[in-house]
Order: structure tokens, then C-alpha cells, then sequence
């Protein structure tokens, strides 16, 4: 076992299997295979954290002239520095790559989601593609991390302009904005925060947008309201600094309580159903906190923003932001949105789907090419999850009783990775020096990964045959497939249901590698293939035997969600939840993933951390936590003509990159501005009202 030499692990950890018994396996485990090196990747220039933002009062304010023309000085509006924050977000001129901008212009963007509608906080997507990222605000924020040293990271101050410890760690006071304003005019302050808590994270009928529950901020933690712009968080642990991550996107970002509560079943005749689609994607102007506000609605066409007349947020020049006057979502489909934004028709896009990697560095590479391309590290990873919870989540048949008491079986477990050829599955989605082998655990593109501290079993059908074998399972029918032991499923052939996204090329192809994959072995998988809002819906009730997902922020980030890493709750897992009765069937080794998340979120020493998480990967990955399946990098595509775009900015790390390059700051110099602005000079309107204001 010379190849396990390396593989650290604390003194004293309890393991469920000894490395002597790895012996035993089919095929001897090692590290991962270093991945080839990949030159296009760009370079991050690291910055310190306070260099970025913030909060001061300026001497003076400015905006676009068509605003004070139009809207000031006719009474529509108040002068602008009656409309922002005693003391407004100031952005540092030495963070932005190209200085203060100007005013003007629209970023086109192309999307494949479809609107819901416009209440976040009871579940419903705006379609993504950066649509709920351009309309939120959120207590913290962490997308432009991905530039600080990871000794300088913590969460950037946003509605919470700083925060204070008690002197024993168990409670967090919050000081809120004091000033800014929704998009209607109508002052944000705590009440909007205690609404989102108690009502919507809190209130069990009610699952806010991304999953956050109140186990999302620490088993047992409560938050309740000081004064108007002051609100206090109580921990059961001392001093849980990871939790701050857990209060900026998507996670806590507070909606129009005004707007919202006389909705809400407790303050109304509605149901839960009514309460949360109040706001269909026709519910023009709703207010937000964010930069730009929803005004035009075509279904299956597109979705307009404006900008914020009451954003809170300035540059040091005091300009109030955004530079940018309007946004614009084609409502087509995700692959499209590469096609655009390479082609010129569109702005932005992350490049994530690697079939169209080769085509779009090409286009990118000749002279007349309207966009540049920019690829980060391999932080895209794909993973293969298991429903772990026997216990009851999901109301599972005989059949999938049956596969989750073998989805628990590290033997069966060890016999799916194994089968896996993941050089093929890369291969299958692009050539070239893009995919990567990946084990499982941790993103090696974060810096918490370590190669020695991963556990790989490599590529062996015969000897995945035979941990099929240990598991008790065998072909007694002879058509190929191994069956359920006798008494269990009525002995019939194992099969099993597969959750995948068909929103993505890219998710359905690794799921038919996978089924093709488990086929050679002997095992029959059906995919289930549904829309992003109905897969969510599917992922979150239990409804799934196997999962293909994508690698979420608890993976690339790791200080981001960290709690999603492990069954530190009954809800915090993606595919190990507790059913209504509230406990999780934990398996041996998930105790010791348990221990250990709960450690690092409690833990302020970086080198602890960092130890905790090598433990945490060679556990997850010894036992087969998830089965890895391959990863890559992203790159993004941005129109020639935007500047402020920070150098190495990731598709995907602790945020996606339409907030890491911090669009409300993003700019189009004078003389490369376009005339695609489809309401020029107007403003939004009033909750409601259709189009922007008259």
C-alpha cells in the first residue's frame, strides 16, 4: 500500500476500515492522476480584503444627467443624496481594473431558464443566468473573494455594514445600511430581515429559493430584532465565523416585506401556494435592493432591468452605480448563450458546457472576434450522488428501499467507482486538455484540496465486478444484470432511477456515460430526466435513487455552505436528509464527516482548517462519499467593449461570475458604447404597474 504512504490523517481519528483492509480491494487505491496541465488558465492578482469597499458619506452625489433632468427636476423623484444612505457602499478606486466609469449602455445576456416569478424567498427562480444575482442584496457577500489571499478571507460587509462579537463567541450583533431604500422608495431596515427569518427560512411550509433553513445557520441558532437597523444572531457554538458565509447569496437575502407580508398565509387568508406565486413574472417593478429592477416581461422572448434610482451603492467620485442603465435576458436556451455572447448578439456568458470549448477558443482567437475569453481554474466537477436516508426521506417504494440499503453498502459503492472509466466520460464531452480525473471530495481547484490526502480507485470492470460480488449481488437470471438477493424486491434485476438536469447538454451526456457505464457492470439505470425547477423539486423531496450534480459551493469553496458538506442537520445535505420525523440515519463514517464540518465551521485557526478539511477528504473519499466524475475549467466570454472585468475572474467559485466581476461597477467607455437599450431614459415604475415609470 505504498501509494497510501502519503495520505495524511490526525492521530486518533476513528476509522470505520483500516488501511489493512484496503488490501483486500480488487484494485489497490492511490492518488489521483495529476491532471495535464492546461496553459489557457488565467491568473488571479490577489488583493487584500479592506482594499475593495467601504461605507462613508461623500461630499457630494452624482448620477446620469437624464435622471436629474427628467425625473429630478420635474418632482418624480428626490434629489439623489435624499435617495441613498447616510453613509452609502463606497467601491475603492484601486480595486477596479479600469478606474471610474462612466454612464450608459445594457449588457445582453442569453439564458435557458424560464421565470416563475418574482418571490425568491418562497422558492421561486427568476430564471437564473444572473437575473436574481442583478435584483438581490444579501447580508454579506462573497463572489469578489475569489482576489484575497485565503489568510484575508472573510465574508464583505453588504446590507450588514459590520458586526460584533459577544466576548464568549455565542452571539452576533448585526449592524444593518441605515438608510437605503428599496427601488420604490420604501426605507430596507430589520423588519425586512425578521420577515425572511421568521416567515420564510423558519416557517416550515415556506423553502426559500437556494434551501436555506435555519440549520443552514448552525443547529438551534435564533436572530431576533434589536432596533430598526440592528438585529442579534445567537449560536450554540462559540464564535461560528462560517456562518457569514451562509448570509450572502443565495442564502439570506431578504425580499420587500412590505410587499410580501400582507401575502404571507400568517398575516393573510392565502395558502402557501398563493403566497408564493403573489408575484408571477407579469408582477411588474417588483422592488428589490438590487441594481436593476424587472420592467418588461415577454414570455419566451425576453426580461428588461433598469436601473435602481435608489441603489445604495457609489464609486469614490460618489456617482451612484450602477454605470451600466439596463440589462437584457433573451430567454433561450443555455447553449445558445455561448453562441450569442461568441458571436457578438450577446454580452456575457459562462462558458461551462465543454462541448463548445474548441469552437468558441477559435472564434476567440481571430482578430475580428467581438468577445474575449478568459478561462479560470478546474473548478466545474461533476459528481455522482447516492440517497443515503433509509430512514424514510422521500416516502421510497419496495425498489428504492431496497437500492438505498445498497446505496449504504461500501461495497456496492466502491463496485460503481470503480466501473467508472472517467477518462472516457471526459473524453466523451471534449478532447484536449480540459477534463480532468476526479475522485470525489473536495474541487482540486479550491485551495483547501489535497492530492495525497484523496483516496482514487482507478478504472478495473473485473474487480468492480467483484465488489458487486461482496455485496451480495449476482446475475440469478442470466440476462446480464444482477438481481436483488431473494426476499429483497421480489429478487428482480437492481435497478436503478437516476435524477439528471436536462437544462444541460453537459449533465444529460455524463448521465448516458454513466448508464452505458453501469451497464458493463451489471447494474440497469433509468434516467429521470427533468427541467432545473422540477429536478430541484425532485432533489429536495428525496424523489431519487442516484443524483448526477454539478459541484456546489460546499466543494470549490469549501468556507461557502461548508455545512452542506456532511449531515450536520436534518436538511443540510444534498442527498442525506432526515425524513419528518426529524433524524438522520447517519452511517459510521458520516459521524466522523460530521465532527469534522462542525470543527472547521467553529474553528478560527487557518492551519486547523486546512487539516480538518485533508481528514474530511481522505474520509469522503476512502468510503466513496460521492462518486467523482469528472471536472474542468470554465471560461468566461464578455464582450471586448466592458471594462472593470477583475483578471482571472472565475466562471464559478464562491459566487457564479456575473457577481464576482461586481457588475453594478462594470462600465462601456464613451466611444464603444452601443445604442441596445430598449427603454432609454426611463426609470422602473411603481410594484405593479406594467413597464417602467411614465
Amino acid at each position: 500500500m505504498r501509494n497510501l504512504r502519503n495520505i495524511g490523517l490526525a492521530a486518533g481519528l476513528a476509522l470505520s476500515v483500516s488501511v489493512s483492509a484496503l488490501s483486500a480491494y480488487a484494485s489497490e487505491p492511490t492518488v489521483p492522476p495529476a491532471p495535464t496541465p492546461f496553459p489557457a488558465e488565467g491568473k488571479i492578482n490577489y488583493v487584500a480584503r479592506d482594499s475593495i469597499l467601504e461605507f462613508k458619506a461623500l461630499p457630494q452625489y452624482h448620477e446620469p444627467d437624464w435622471v436629474t433632468e427628467k425625473y429630478v427636476k420635474t418632482g418624480k423623484l428626490p434629489p439623489v443624496k435624499d435617495r441613498l444612505p447616510k453613509e452609502p457602499l463606497v467601491f475603492k478606486t484601486g480595486n477596479m481594473q479600469d478606474g471610474i466609469g462612466v454612464y450608459g449602455d445594457t449588457m445582453r445576456h442569453v439564458i435557458g431558464g424560464r421565470p416563475e416569478g418574482w418571490n425568491y424567498g418562497a422558492g421561486q427562480t427568476q430564471g437564473w443566468g444572473g437575473i436574481d444575482i442583478g435584483l438581490s442584496e444579501c447580508l454579506t457577500r462573497t463572489a469578489p473573494l475569489f482576489q484575497v489571499e485565503a489568510k484575508d478571507t472573510e465574508p464583505l460587509p453588504n446590507l450588514a455594514r459590520s458586526w460584533d462579537w459577544s466576548s464568549d463567541g455565542h452571539k452576533l450583533t448585526m449592524h444593518l445600511v441605515e438608510g437605503a431604500k428599496w427601488s420604490d422608495g420604501v426605507a430596507f431596515n430589520a423588519d425586512d430581515v425578521m420577515f425572511y427569518w421568521d416567515d420564510e427560512v423558519v416557517d416550515p411550509n415556506v423553502s426559500p429559493l437556494n434551501g436555506a433553513t435555519q440549520e443552514t445557520f448552525g443547529v438551534g441558532t435564533t436572530l431576533k430584532k434589536i432596533d430598526d437597523y440592528t438585529v442579534e444572531w445567537t449560536f450554540k457554538e462559540a464564535f461560528p465565523k462560517q456562518y457569514l458565509y451562509a448570509m450572502a447569496y443565495g442564502t439570506f437575502c431578504p425580499g420587500p416585506a412590505h410587499i410580501l407580508k400582507p401575502q404571507h398565509p400568517k398575516y393573510s387568508k392565502n395558502t402557501y401556494d398563493q403566497f408564493k406565486n403573489a408575484f408571477p413574472p407579469e408582477f411588474m417593478n417588483m422592488p428589490v435592493m438590487g441594481a436593476w429592477v424587472p420592467v418588461e416581461y415577454r414570455p419566451d422572448d425576453i426580461i428588461v432591468m433598469r436601473r435602481n434610482p435608489y441603489y445604495w451603492k457609489v464609486d469614490e467620485k460618489g456617482n451612484q452605480l450602477p454605470y451600466l442603465n439596463e440589462l437584457q435576458y433573451k430567454l433561450s436556451t443555455w447553449a445558445d448563450r455561448d453562441v450569442q455572447a461568441v458571436a457578438g448578439s450577446a454580452d456575457f456568458s459562462n462558458l461551462e458546457q465543454p462541448e463548445n470549448f474548441v469552437a468558441s477558443l477559435k472564434r476567440a482567437a481571430e482578430a475580428n472576434a467581438p468577445a474575449r475569453l478568459a478561462f479560470g481554474p478546474r473548478l466545474i466537477g461533476y459528481n455522482l450522488r447516492m440517497n443515503f436516508s433509509a430512514n424514510g426521506w422521500g416516502n421510497p417504494d419496495e425498489r428504492g428501499q431496497a437500492v438505498r440499503e445498497l446505496n449504504r453498502n461500501e461495497d456496492f459503492r466502491k463496485a460503481v467507482t470503480m466501473a467508472l472509466d472517467r477518462k472516457a466520460l471526459g473524453d466523451s464531452l471534449v478532447k484536449g486538455p480540459f477534463t480532468a480525473i476526479y475522485a470525489g471530495g473536495l474541487s482540486s481547484g479550491t485551495s483547501f484540496y489535497d492530492r495525497d490526502s484523496t483516496v482514487y480507485y482507478p478504472f478495473d470492470l473485473e474487480g468492480a465486478k467483484a465488489e458487486l460480488a461482496k455485496a451480495g449481488l449476482k446475475d440469478t437470471d442470466g440476462d446480464g444484470f444482477v438481481n436483488f438477493p431473494a426476499g429483497t424486491a421480489g429478487g428482480k434485476n437492481v435497478e436503478v432511477v437516476m435524477l439528471v438536469n436536462n437544462d444541460y447538454t453537459t449533465d444529460k451526456s455524463l448521465a448516458e456515460g454513466v448508464v452505458a457505464q453501469m451497464e458493463k457492470l451489471g447494474i440497469r439505470v433509468v434516467l429521470n430526466g427533468l427541467n432545473g425547477t422540477q429536478r430541484d423539486a425532485s432533489q429536495y423531496s428525496g424523489r431519487f435513487d442516484w443524483l448526477v450534480r454539478r459541484n456546489d459551493q460546499e466543494l470549490t469553496s469549501v468556507v461557502q455552505n461548508t455545512e452542506q458538506l456532511a449531515p450536520v442537520g436534518p436538511k443540510t445535505s444534498w442527498n442525506h436528509r432526515a425524513p419528518e420525523s426529524g433524524e438522520v440515519d447517519l452511517m459510521p463514517f458520516e459521524k466522523d464527516l460530521v465532527d469534522i464540518v462542525n470543527k472547521f465551521v467553529s474553528s478560527e485557526d487557518n492551519d486547523q482548517r486546512a487539516s480538518l478539511m485533508k481528514q474530511f477528504q481522505k474520509i469522503s473519499t476512502e468510503h466513496v462519499y460521492n462518486v467523482g466524475l469528472t471536472e474542468y475549467p470554465g471560461a468566461l466570454i464578455i464582450n471586448k467593449r466592458f471594462s472593470n472585468i477583475p483578471q482571472g475572474t472565475p466562471i464559478f467559485m464562491f459566487n457564479w461570475a456575473e457577481d464576482s466581476i461586481i457588475r453594478e461597477r462594470v462600465f462601456v467607455a464613451a466611444d464603444k458604447q452601443a445604442k441596445y437599450e430598449l427603454f432609454p431614459e426611463e426609470l422602473p415604475g411603481k410594484p405593479g404597474d406594467k413597464g417602467p415609470m411614465d
